[in-house]
């Protein structure tokens, strides 16, 4: 992996890196200290607002998935950046959605490099915005113990009495919402627990929402070198038929990896 924008003469190559985080008291590898520096958030203790950052992977004709799953594009240079940018975040947002497609469970410290993560627990949990608390309570994401990582769902008034109740006996239930959890509602609940440095993962629904809110800072993307064919979606679900959906973004560096791009985009604020 190198990299190609800005231009630096001085930029080593960023080595391959087999994932599986070290063990207490071994050192963290090069590349992985070289991608925290690259990715390391802004300082977001004086904002009024947490910092929302997305990551996404898309085709280089533009799908969000491959045979239905977004994993079917990344590469071994996507997943080592993932693996960075969730051991950066205080919390991982995730829709419904994605959560049963991807088929999501707890993050594992094996795949965290927890000494990124100094005056944190072991692993960021996984937060899901869920309407109505439909998903498998008996699925990995809600089933198996974390000590450290407790899921969280944000859901709404409208969730069924008797499925909220049996959801928080396996997971953070917060009410979000009367009727939806909006993405304002969502960052807001996460940031009054004390997660300031937000990853969202998707779908492109969330990513879509987040952005029209104005609530998105920061854009990851990976470009897989793949042409998908148009079957699947795009990362931004198409908009409202009454908004451009449009924002601005800046480009602040690509690593390039085997012909796959990984851009990180800023909220252009202008």
């Amino acid at each position: 992996m190198r990299q190609i924008f800005p231009a630096a003469a001085e930029a080593p190559e960023i080595e391959s890196v087999a994932l599986g985080a070290p063990g207490a008291g071994h050192p963290v590898p090069a590349a992985v200290t070289a991608l925290a520096r690259l990715y390391a958030y802004p300082t977001v203790a004086a904002r009024a607002t947490p910092w929302v950052r997305a990551n996404m992977i898309a085709s280089v004709d533009g799908a969000a998935a491959l045979n239905g799953r977004s994993g079917g594009l990344s590469g071994s240079a996507d997943r080592l950046v993932f693996s960075v940018l969730r051991s950066l975040a205080d919390v991982i947002l995730v829709g419904a959605g994605t959560a049963r497609a991807e088929k999501y469970r707890l993050a594992r410290q094996g795949q965290i490099w927890t000494a990124l993560r100094e005056g944190r627990p072991p692993t960021p949990p996984i937060a899901v915005i869920t309407r109505e608390l439909d998903l498998d309570l008996d699925g990995p994401l809600l089933a198996e113990v974390a000590d450290q990582a407790r899921t969280i769902l944000l859901t709404t008034q409208a969730a069924p009495a008797a499925r909220r109740a049996a959801a928080a006996t396996r997971a953070d239930v917060i009410l979000a919402g009367r009727d939806s959890v909006t993405p304002a509602a969502a960052v807001d609940a996460l940031a009054a627990r004390g997660h300031r440095k937000i990853l969202v993962e998707g779908g492109p629904n969330l990513l879509r929402q987040i952005t029209e809110a104005g609530r998105l800072d920061e854009l990851c993307v990976t470009f897989s070198p793949v042409l998908e064919g148009g079957r699947a979606g795009r990362i931004l679900a198409p908009p409202p038929a009454d908004r451009t959906g449009e924002v601005g973004l800046a480009l602040a560096h690509v690593l390039e990896d085997s012909g796959s791009l990984l851009c990180r985009y800023l909220r252009d604020p202008g």
